[in-house]
């Protein structure tokens, strides 16, 4: 996709008022509930963070260790784990075991993995059903859209909207109330719940330890994904990998703050092992895909690697003011916002993704709040330099071809003011004395006709005189 392409579709964004409106309205809420929670529940919330910084770093550092633990203790526990190098592998895992089984529909709770390999698209190429049970996925499965937001996959539909898309696509009466479109998608989806055999779930965290797989939700449908099938297939980035029930602790009880504001999550998941004999309940397979794509790449960066420690809370996209303004679409990647960012030109290419490193403004909020201190501002930052061809060139399809040489002259004109001194304070000046002229005419002028298309224009302050006389000593002796 060409930069004009993106930014096309950018300017889309930014012109839909009842999208920016909705995404307002939630993030202030999610920042407003996180806000107070932590003040009035967490007597040392940045020791906690602190911890999970140090939880992550950890593991990362002994994931190869931690990955045979896992698959050891799991395949003792009774689990069937798959190595996955790609997204094809574990898409034609999933298949494969399809086909065994004769099974032409799989239930899937909420996955962001299963989002990055493109199951669903995948599935359906090959005439299954995949069936998303989570209620943000099952919107914006309704109305073919990818997710908006890593954490809550519909944020940019209010209710009224929610309530149209019910009422075309499952034929119900059109109702508003959350309660009333809360008990439509119930009602559908308890009669897929009735008849499926497979179930499909991410995983937030995998025990190396005791070779257990940790899942946490709301809704409760995943919790009937994994348990009323008869075989439950869940998929894990590798980097989920923890040493023990201690470390996953501890970041679980960063994540569910970080990502809505609450103490703790409505279901806790703790999967051991397959149904065993007596017990009444339970798939009676599970398979657990371990997948790779590109992040034991990322990993070998003794710089970018740090991004692995992402728990996937989404408080990153709550606090940008880029994202909630444009939402998720408008990054073109499975992950959107300052963790997108970051992760997506690793994992699928700079080639690919260099365009969403623009899509920042180095305001050092999202390094601020994720809860595992992963410097985002920083590696933002670098990433833009490996995209002009600078920095370490380690990462994959970055062959120098994003290079733009308009803004490259732009930067390099703008480093000349910016370090000099005196033509800094004359440019100051300057501005102070034409900015008010060039107001009315703003709309009309180059580069300055984008900015005032979406904020108000800069006041700017200068007075020429008075500059030039304190640089008299600098510049005229």
């Amino acid at each position: 996709m060409s930069i004009n392409e993106h930014t096309n579709i950018v300017h889309d964004k930014l012109n839909d008022k009842q999208l920016r409106q909705n995404l307002t309205n939630v993030m202030d809420t999610l920042k407003n509930n996180r806000k107070n929670l932590i003040a009035s529940r967490y007597l040392d919330w940045e020791g906690l963070r602190e911890q999970g910084r140090a939880v992550k770093q950890k593991s990362l550092s002994q994931l190869d260790v931690l990955l045979e633990r896992f698959e050891q203790n799991a395949t003792k526990n009774g689990f069937i784990v798959h190595w996955a190098n790609d997204s094809k592998e574990v898409n034609e895992i999933i298949y494969k075991l399809m086909q065994e089984k004769h099974i032409h529909k799989i239930l899937k709770g909420k996955s962001m993995a299963s989002e990055e390999t493109h199951l669903n698209a995948f599935l359906k190429q090959k005439g299954l059903e995949p069936i998303e049970t989570d209620l943000g996925e099952l919107i914006i499965q309704l109305i073919d859209e990818p997710p908006v937001h890593i954490v809550a996959p519909a944020i940019h539909k209010n209710r009224y909207q929610i309530g149209e898309i019910f009422a075309q696509k499952l034929g119900a009466h059109l109702e508003s109330e959350p309660e009333k479109l809360n008990e439509i998608a119930r009602v559908h989806l308890r009669k897929e719940f009735q008849t499926f055999q497979m179930g499909l779930s991410g995983v937030n965290f995998a025990i190396a330890n005791e070779g257990a797989i940790w899942l946490i939700e709301n809704e409760g449908n995943g919790r009937m994904s994994t348990t009323a099938s008869d075989i439950h297939v869940a998929i894990c980035g590798i980097e989920k990998i923890v040493e023990s029930f201690e470390d996953a602790s501890i970041l679980d009880a960063l994540l569910v703050p970080s990502a809505t504001g609450a103490p703790i999550t409505c279901y806790n998941n703790i999967i051991t092992s397959p149904r065993k004999n007596g017990e009444l309940d339970g798939p009676k397979e599970v398979h657990i895909i371990l997948l790779d794509n590109n992040r034991s790449v990322m990993l070998k960066d003794a710089h970018f690697y740090r991004s692995l420690s992402c728990i996937r809370c989404g408080t990153c996209l709550n606090h940008c003011p880029v994202y909630d303004k444009i939402g998720g679409h408008a990054y073109l990647s499975t992950y959107p916002g300052p963790i997108g960012e970051v992760i997506s030109p690793q994992l699928f290419g700079m080639k690919n993704f260099g365009h969403m490193v623009n899509l920042c403004s180095l305001c050092g909020r999202c390094s601020e709040v994720c809860p595992v201190k992963i410097p985002l501002a920083e590696l933002i930052r670098d990433l833009r330099s490996e995209k002009v061809g600078q920095g370490r060139k380690n990462l994959k399809n970055n062959d120098g071809s994003l290079r733009d040489k308009s803004e490259e002259y732009a930067m390099n004109a703008f480093a000349k003011f910016a370090s000099n001194g005196s033509l800094w304070r004359i440019a100051l000046g300057l501005a102070g004395i034409f900015a008010p002229l060039a107001k009315p005419f703003s709309p009309l002028i180059p580069g300055l006709k984008n900015w005032v298309m979406y904020r108000e224009f800069p006041h700017l302050k200068g007075n020429l005189h008075k500059k030039l006389s304190n640089m008299k000593g600098v510049i005229y002796e």
